[in-house]
Protein backbone atom coordinates (compact mmCIF):
# COMPACT_ATOMS: atom_id res chain seq x y z
CA UNK A 1 0.00 0.00 0.00
CA UNK A 2 1.37 3.43 -0.96
CA UNK A 3 2.16 6.11 1.61
CA UNK A 4 -0.60 8.31 0.13
CA UNK A 5 -3.26 5.61 0.43
CA UNK A 6 -2.12 4.88 4.00
CA UNK A 7 -2.56 8.53 4.96
CA UNK A 8 -5.93 8.73 3.19
CA UNK A 9 -7.17 5.75 5.19
CA UNK A 10 -5.79 7.24 8.42
CA UNK A 11 -7.55 10.55 7.75
CA UNK A 12 -10.80 8.69 7.13
CA UNK A 13 -10.39 6.81 10.43
CA UNK A 14 -9.51 10.03 12.26
CA UNK A 15 -12.67 11.67 10.96
CA UNK A 16 -14.78 8.69 12.02
CA UNK A 17 -13.27 8.61 15.52
CA UNK A 18 -14.01 12.29 16.02
CA UNK A 19 -17.53 11.96 14.67
CA UNK A 20 -18.32 9.05 16.99
CA UNK A 21 -17.16 10.98 20.11
CA UNK A 22 -19.66 13.78 20.90
CA UNK A 23 -17.47 15.07 23.76
CA UNK A 24 -14.26 14.92 21.76
CA UNK A 25 -10.98 13.02 22.07
CA UNK A 26 -7.52 14.08 23.10
CA UNK A 27 -4.51 13.89 20.80
CA UNK A 28 -3.14 11.10 23.01
CA UNK A 29 -6.38 9.09 22.60
CA UNK A 30 -6.33 9.61 18.85
CA UNK A 31 -2.67 8.65 18.57
CA UNK A 32 -3.33 5.38 20.42
CA UNK A 33 -6.36 4.53 18.27
CA UNK A 34 -4.56 5.30 15.01
CA UNK A 35 -1.20 3.81 15.99
CA UNK A 36 0.77 6.99 15.26
CA UNK A 37 2.51 9.66 17.33
CA UNK A 38 0.89 12.89 18.50
CA UNK A 39 2.74 15.05 15.99
CA UNK A 40 1.14 13.07 13.18
CA UNK A 41 -2.27 13.55 14.78
CA UNK A 42 -1.75 17.32 14.99
CA UNK A 43 -0.67 17.46 11.33
CA UNK A 44 -3.71 15.42 10.29
CA UNK A 45 -6.02 17.65 12.32
CA UNK A 46 -4.56 20.73 10.63
CA UNK A 47 -5.15 19.12 7.24
CA UNK A 48 -8.78 18.18 8.05
CA UNK A 49 -9.50 21.75 9.12
CA UNK A 50 -8.57 22.90 5.59
CA UNK A 51 -10.99 20.38 4.02
CA UNK A 52 -14.24 21.96 5.27
CA UNK A 53 -14.39 19.59 8.26
CA UNK A 54 -15.85 21.73 11.12
CA UNK A 55 -13.44 20.85 13.92
CA UNK A 56 -13.60 22.26 17.44
CA UNK A 57 -10.99 22.31 20.19
CA UNK A 58 -11.62 22.59 23.92
CA UNK A 59 -8.33 22.47 25.77
CA UNK A 60 -6.68 19.16 24.92
CA UNK A 61 -9.81 17.69 23.30
CA UNK A 62 -10.80 17.83 19.63
CA UNK A 63 -14.15 17.09 18.02
CA UNK A 64 -16.46 17.74 15.07
CA UNK A 65 -19.35 20.21 15.18
CA UNK A 66 -22.13 17.82 14.25
CA UNK A 67 -24.64 20.49 13.33
CA UNK A 68 -22.30 21.73 10.55
CA UNK A 69 -20.85 18.38 9.47
CA UNK A 70 -21.66 17.00 6.03
CA UNK A 71 -20.38 13.53 5.17
CA UNK A 72 -19.26 12.48 1.71
CA UNK A 73 -21.06 9.23 0.90
CA UNK A 74 -21.57 6.93 -2.06
CA UNK A 75 -24.77 4.97 -2.52
CA UNK A 76 -25.76 1.88 -4.45
CA UNK A 77 -28.88 2.20 -6.59
CA UNK A 78 -30.91 0.28 -4.00
CA UNK A 79 -29.66 2.62 -1.26
CA UNK A 80 -30.56 5.59 -3.46
CA UNK A 81 -34.02 4.14 -3.91
CA UNK A 82 -34.42 3.82 -0.14
CA UNK A 83 -33.49 7.49 0.33
CA UNK A 84 -35.88 8.50 -2.45
CA UNK A 85 -38.75 6.72 -0.68
CA UNK A 86 -37.75 8.36 2.60
CA UNK A 87 -37.75 11.77 0.92
CA UNK A 88 -41.18 11.21 -0.61
CA UNK A 89 -42.54 10.06 2.75
CA UNK A 90 -41.03 13.12 4.47
CA UNK A 91 -42.69 15.43 1.96
CA UNK A 92 -46.06 13.93 2.92
CA UNK A 93 -45.37 13.90 6.67
CA UNK A 94 -44.76 17.63 7.04
CA UNK A 95 -47.29 20.21 5.86
CA UNK A 96 -45.27 23.45 6.09
CA UNK A 97 -42.89 25.05 3.61
CA UNK A 98 -39.73 24.10 5.49
CA UNK A 99 -36.62 25.59 3.79
CA UNK A 100 -34.28 23.04 5.40
CA UNK A 101 -36.32 20.12 4.05
CA UNK A 102 -36.51 21.66 0.57
CA UNK A 103 -32.76 22.32 0.53
CA UNK A 104 -31.91 18.82 1.81
CA UNK A 105 -34.07 17.11 -0.83
CA UNK A 106 -32.62 19.22 -3.65
CA UNK A 107 -29.01 18.67 -2.49
CA UNK A 108 -29.61 14.95 -2.20
CA UNK A 109 -31.05 14.82 -5.71
CA UNK A 110 -27.81 16.28 -7.12
CA UNK A 111 -25.78 13.18 -6.17
CA UNK A 112 -28.43 10.63 -7.13
CA UNK A 113 -29.04 8.74 -10.39
CA UNK A 114 -31.36 10.62 -12.74
CA UNK A 115 -34.30 8.29 -12.19
CA UNK A 116 -34.10 8.84 -8.44
CA UNK A 117 -33.22 12.55 -8.62
CA UNK A 118 -36.42 13.32 -10.53
CA UNK A 119 -38.57 12.04 -7.68
CA UNK A 120 -36.53 13.82 -5.00
CA UNK A 121 -36.99 17.06 -6.93
CA UNK A 122 -40.71 16.27 -7.05
CA UNK A 123 -40.72 15.85 -3.26
CA UNK A 124 -38.90 19.18 -2.85
CA UNK A 125 -41.40 20.91 -5.14
CA UNK A 126 -44.27 19.46 -3.12
CA UNK A 127 -42.86 20.98 0.10
CA UNK A 128 -42.16 24.24 -1.78
CA UNK A 129 -45.85 24.43 -2.60
CA UNK A 130 -47.02 24.22 1.01
CA UNK A 131 -48.14 27.29 2.96
CA UNK A 132 -45.48 28.98 5.05
CA UNK A 133 -45.79 28.61 8.83
CA UNK A 134 -42.71 30.26 10.38
CA UNK A 135 -43.80 29.21 13.86
CA UNK A 136 -43.74 25.47 13.12
CA UNK A 137 -40.48 25.77 11.17
CA UNK A 138 -38.75 27.68 14.00
CA UNK A 139 -40.05 25.26 16.64
CA UNK A 140 -38.73 22.23 14.76
CA UNK A 141 -35.39 24.00 14.23
CA UNK A 142 -35.07 24.76 17.96
CA UNK A 143 -35.95 21.19 18.93
CA UNK A 144 -33.39 19.88 16.43
CA UNK A 145 -30.71 22.25 17.73
CA UNK A 146 -31.35 21.25 21.33
CA UNK A 147 -31.26 17.59 20.39
CA UNK A 148 -28.01 17.94 18.42
CA UNK A 149 -26.20 20.01 21.07
CA UNK A 150 -27.56 18.31 24.20
CA UNK A 151 -29.29 21.43 25.54
CA UNK A 152 -32.77 21.62 27.05
CA UNK A 153 -35.53 23.45 25.18
CA UNK A 154 -38.16 25.70 26.74
CA UNK A 155 -41.46 25.27 24.89
CA UNK A 156 -45.04 26.51 25.07
CA UNK A 157 -47.37 23.51 24.67
CA UNK A 158 -51.02 23.92 23.64
CA UNK A 159 -53.10 21.16 25.25
CA UNK A 160 -55.53 19.62 22.72
CA UNK A 161 -58.02 18.88 25.52
CA UNK A 162 -58.20 22.15 27.46
CA UNK A 163 -56.73 24.50 24.86
CA UNK A 164 -54.51 25.90 27.62
CA UNK A 165 -50.98 27.06 26.76
CA UNK A 166 -48.53 25.50 29.20
CA UNK A 167 -44.78 26.15 29.58
CA UNK A 168 -42.52 23.11 29.56
CA UNK A 169 -38.79 22.49 29.65
CA UNK A 170 -37.92 19.33 27.77
CA UNK A 171 -34.79 17.36 26.97
CA UNK A 172 -35.27 15.99 23.43
CA UNK A 173 -34.34 12.30 23.23
CA UNK A 174 -35.69 11.47 19.78
CA UNK A 175 -37.84 12.75 16.90
CA UNK A 176 -40.47 10.41 15.50
CA UNK A 177 -42.39 11.01 12.23
CA UNK A 178 -45.92 9.60 11.91
CA UNK A 179 -48.72 9.80 9.39
CA UNK A 180 -50.31 12.61 11.43
CA UNK A 181 -47.22 14.70 12.18
CA UNK A 182 -43.80 14.77 13.83
CA UNK A 183 -43.39 14.11 17.56
CA UNK A 184 -40.54 14.77 19.97
CA UNK A 185 -39.92 12.26 22.75
CA UNK A 186 -38.02 13.50 25.76
CA UNK A 187 -37.81 14.15 29.47
CA UNK A 188 -40.29 16.73 30.72
CA UNK A 189 -38.95 18.60 33.77
CA UNK A 190 -42.47 19.50 34.96
CA UNK A 191 -43.69 15.87 34.95
CA UNK A 192 -40.22 14.50 35.79
CA UNK A 193 -40.90 11.71 33.32
CA UNK A 194 -40.75 10.83 29.65
CA UNK A 195 -43.37 12.60 27.55
CA UNK A 196 -44.29 12.79 23.87
CA UNK A 197 -45.17 16.15 22.31
CA UNK A 198 -46.56 16.79 18.84
CA UNK A 199 -44.49 19.50 17.14
CA UNK A 200 -47.62 21.22 15.78
CA UNK A 201 -48.84 21.74 19.37
CA UNK A 202 -45.69 23.62 20.38
CA UNK A 203 -46.21 27.33 19.75
CA UNK A 204 -42.79 28.52 20.90
CA UNK A 205 -39.43 26.86 21.44
CA UNK A 206 -36.21 28.35 22.78
CA UNK A 207 -32.93 26.51 23.31
CA UNK A 208 -31.58 27.05 26.83
CA UNK A 209 -28.04 26.83 28.18
CA UNK A 210 -28.89 23.87 30.44
CA UNK A 211 -27.15 20.67 29.34
CA UNK A 212 -28.61 17.17 29.40
CA UNK A 213 -27.52 13.69 28.37
CA UNK A 214 -29.73 11.07 26.76
CA UNK A 215 -29.66 8.00 29.05
CA UNK A 216 -27.55 5.19 27.64
CA UNK A 217 -30.41 2.73 28.11
CA UNK A 218 -33.00 4.84 26.24
CA UNK A 219 -34.20 2.98 23.14
CA UNK A 220 -36.84 4.82 21.05
CA UNK A 221 -37.94 1.60 19.34
CA UNK A 222 -38.44 -0.16 22.67
CA UNK A 223 -40.22 2.88 24.12
CA UNK A 224 -42.73 2.93 21.24
CA UNK A 225 -43.00 -0.84 20.76
CA UNK A 226 -46.01 -1.27 23.04
CA UNK A 227 -48.08 1.45 21.42
CA UNK A 228 -50.19 1.26 18.29
CA UNK A 229 -48.61 4.47 17.04
CA UNK A 230 -47.04 7.15 19.20
CA UNK A 231 -49.00 6.85 22.47
CA UNK A 232 -47.61 4.62 25.22
CA UNK A 233 -48.47 3.73 28.82
CA UNK A 234 -47.74 1.00 31.33
CA UNK A 235 -51.20 -0.61 31.05
CA UNK A 236 -51.57 -3.13 28.24
CA UNK A 237 -54.70 -4.42 26.46
CA UNK A 238 -55.54 -7.34 24.19
CA UNK A 239 -57.43 -5.89 21.23
CA UNK A 240 -59.36 -8.25 18.96
CA UNK A 241 -60.91 -7.09 15.67
CA UNK A 242 -62.85 -9.24 13.19
CA UNK A 243 -62.63 -8.39 9.48
CA UNK A 244 -64.96 -9.35 6.64
CA UNK A 245 -63.84 -11.69 3.83
CA UNK A 246 -63.58 -8.70 1.48
CA UNK A 247 -61.13 -6.92 3.82
CA UNK A 248 -59.07 -9.98 4.78
CA UNK A 249 -56.57 -9.89 1.86
CA UNK A 250 -55.65 -6.28 2.71
CA UNK A 251 -55.41 -7.04 6.42
CA UNK A 252 -53.06 -9.96 5.80
CA UNK A 253 -50.73 -8.14 3.42
CA UNK A 254 -49.23 -5.91 6.11
CA UNK A 255 -47.71 -6.13 9.57
CA UNK A 256 -49.81 -3.63 11.50
CA UNK A 257 -48.09 -4.22 14.86
CA UNK A 258 -45.18 -6.42 16.06
CA UNK A 259 -47.48 -8.30 18.45
CA UNK A 260 -50.14 -9.17 15.88
CA UNK A 261 -51.53 -12.61 15.12
CA UNK A 262 -54.18 -13.27 12.49
CA UNK A 263 -56.65 -16.17 12.64
CA UNK A 264 -58.50 -17.15 9.48
CA UNK A 265 -62.22 -17.95 9.71
CA UNK A 266 -64.25 -20.52 7.70
CA UNK A 267 -66.18 -17.79 5.83
CA UNK A 268 -62.95 -16.22 4.50
CA UNK A 269 -62.80 -13.48 7.09
CA UNK A 270 -60.10 -13.10 9.73
CA UNK A 271 -59.56 -12.02 13.32
CA UNK A 272 -56.67 -9.74 14.23
CA UNK A 273 -55.15 -9.91 17.74
CA UNK A 274 -52.75 -7.23 19.03
CA UNK A 275 -51.33 -6.49 22.49
CA UNK A 276 -50.97 -2.73 22.86
CA UNK A 277 -51.10 0.18 25.27
CA UNK A 278 -53.51 3.06 24.65
CA UNK A 279 -55.89 1.22 22.23
CA UNK A 280 -57.81 4.48 21.89
CA UNK A 281 -55.17 5.38 19.29
CA UNK A 282 -56.53 2.55 17.11
CA UNK A 283 -59.93 4.18 16.69
CA UNK A 284 -59.22 6.16 13.48
CA UNK A 285 -57.69 3.05 11.90
CA UNK A 286 -60.67 0.89 12.90
CA UNK A 287 -63.11 3.52 11.60
CA UNK A 288 -61.30 3.59 8.27
CA UNK A 289 -62.49 0.01 7.60
CA UNK A 290 -66.14 0.97 8.03
CA UNK A 291 -68.54 -1.95 8.19
CA UNK A 292 -65.74 -4.38 7.25
CA UNK A 293 -64.32 -4.31 10.82
CA UNK A 294 -65.89 -5.23 14.16
CA UNK A 295 -64.18 -4.76 17.52
CA UNK A 296 -64.65 -7.87 19.66
CA UNK A 297 -62.65 -6.73 22.68
CA UNK A 298 -62.04 -4.91 24.92
CA UNK A 299 -65.67 -4.07 25.56
CA UNK A 300 -65.03 -0.38 26.25
CA UNK A 301 -63.29 0.05 22.89
CA UNK A 302 -66.11 -1.80 21.11
CA UNK A 303 -68.65 0.57 22.69
CA UNK A 304 -66.61 3.68 21.80
CA UNK A 305 -66.37 2.65 18.15
CA UNK A 306 -70.04 1.65 18.05
CA UNK A 307 -71.05 5.01 19.53
CA UNK A 308 -68.98 6.89 16.95
CA UNK A 309 -70.53 4.91 14.11
CA UNK A 310 -74.04 5.49 15.48
CA UNK A 311 -73.46 9.23 15.65
CA UNK A 312 -71.97 9.21 12.14
CA UNK A 313 -74.99 7.30 10.82
CA UNK A 314 -77.32 9.84 12.46
CA UNK A 315 -75.57 12.64 10.60
CA UNK A 316 -75.79 10.95 7.23
CA UNK A 317 -79.26 9.46 7.61
CA UNK A 318 -81.16 12.71 7.18
CA UNK A 319 -80.48 14.73 4.06
CA UNK A 320 -80.51 18.56 4.39
CA UNK A 321 -84.03 19.64 5.27
CA UNK A 322 -84.91 16.27 6.83
CA UNK A 323 -85.73 14.53 3.53
CA UNK A 324 -84.42 10.95 3.36
CA UNK A 325 -85.46 10.32 -0.26
CA UNK A 326 -82.16 11.33 -1.80
CA UNK A 327 -80.20 9.33 0.75
CA UNK A 328 -82.25 6.19 0.17
CA UNK A 329 -81.90 6.55 -3.60
CA UNK A 330 -78.12 6.96 -3.23
CA UNK A 331 -77.92 3.94 -0.94
CA UNK A 332 -79.89 1.84 -3.43
CA UNK A 333 -77.63 2.91 -6.29
CA UNK A 334 -74.52 2.06 -4.25
CA UNK A 335 -75.84 -1.38 -3.32
CA UNK A 336 -76.66 -2.07 -6.94
CA UNK A 337 -73.16 -1.01 -7.96
CA UNK A 338 -71.43 -3.23 -5.39
CA UNK A 339 -73.55 -6.21 -6.38
CA UNK A 340 -72.29 -5.80 -9.93
CA UNK A 341 -68.63 -4.93 -9.25
CA UNK A 342 -67.91 -6.13 -5.72
CA UNK A 343 -66.53 -4.03 -2.85
CA UNK A 344 -63.99 -1.30 -3.63
CA UNK A 345 -60.28 -2.07 -3.27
Amino acid sequence: MSRQSTRTERLRQLEQHLLSAPHGLSAIDLAERLGVDRRTVYRDLDFLSTQDIPLWQDGAHFGIERTRYLATLRFTFQESLALMLAGLLLSRTIDDRNPAVISALRKLSVVMPEAVATHLQRAASRVQGYDTDPQHVSVLAAIAEGWATGRKVKVQYRSPRSGELRPRIISPYALEPTAVGIYVIGHDDWANDLRTFKIERLEQAEVTTDQYTVPADFDPAAYLATGWGIMTSREMFDVVVRFSPAATPRVRERCWHPSQTIDLEPDGGCVLHVHVSEPIEMQPWIRSWGAQAEVLSPDWLRERVADELRRAADRYWLAPGGDTTGLLESAGAYLGHTQRTGPPD
